[in-house]
């Protein structure tokens, strides 16, 4: 009986000091190492790769903004965000998908809505844009709803008008435009793409230029 007894409390207590070992290792070192290296080597990544305008963050180069006006460049429509019906003081976004199939009413009626106004918005002066000329991503939200990036395509679209608005030579624009276009990453993954907020704060700074 005694040694039963021994023998139990011998296993709880290696298991205790087991447990507390690698709670130490697991919990406490290895977060911290891993929170270091990064914090050394990736810092802005680490810290959400925020963006700054005179010395004030601005956003995150990770997550596109609504709400620009038409003086600045569009990002993709973001029909897949919704308020939290939860927590309402504070009226939180929630980010996703819509969920519409391809044949879905609602969604193509979403689409024609939004070509109409993308071709409305961008037709300027001397500038007509035509519906066949849309990109999908000016129509259509992402899987999150927070695609910080634009097509080329849709960002070249968007030139005349922003250098109507600004009183910008469209080749201004335009340089603009292609200075800000990444290409796929390692050169095979994903497509090239256009930062809408960095973008629109390279215009602004532009525009103050004069």
């Amino acid at each position: 009986m005694n040694n039963s007894v021994t023998n139990t409390a011998r296993l709880l207590g290696a298991g205790l000091r087991a447990l507390l070992v690698l709670t130490v290792l697991t919990g406490v070192i290895y977060p911290l190492a891993v929170t270091g290296v990064a914090q050394a080597l990736f810092n802005n990544k680490a810290n959400g790769s925020e963006v700054s305008y005179e010395g004030k963050v601005v956003g995150s180069s990770l997550i596109g903004q609504q709400g620009y006006s038409l003086d600045y460049f569009q990002p993709r429509p973001a029909n897949g965000l919704g308020e939290n019906s939860v927590n309402t003081q504070y009226k939180l976004l929630l980010s996703g998908a819509t969920n519409l199939s391809a044949d879905s009413k609602d969604l193509l009626k979403q689409v024609d809505e939004a070509k109409a106004k993308v071709v409305k918005d961008n037709s300027v002066a001397g500038y007509t844009v035509k519906p066949s000329e849309v990109p999908a991503d000016a129509v259509t939200s992402s899987g999150s709803g927070l695609d910080p990036d634009i097509s080329p395509a849709y960002a070249d679209l968007q030139v005349h008008r922003i250098a109507e608005k600004n009183g910008l030579t469209v080749a201004q624009v335009q340089k603009l435009v292609d200075d800000h276009t990444s290409g796929r990453t390692l050169g095979f993954i994903g497509e090239p793409r256009v930062n809408v907020l960095e973008l629109n704060i390279a215009l602004k700074a532009l525009v103050a230029k004069g």
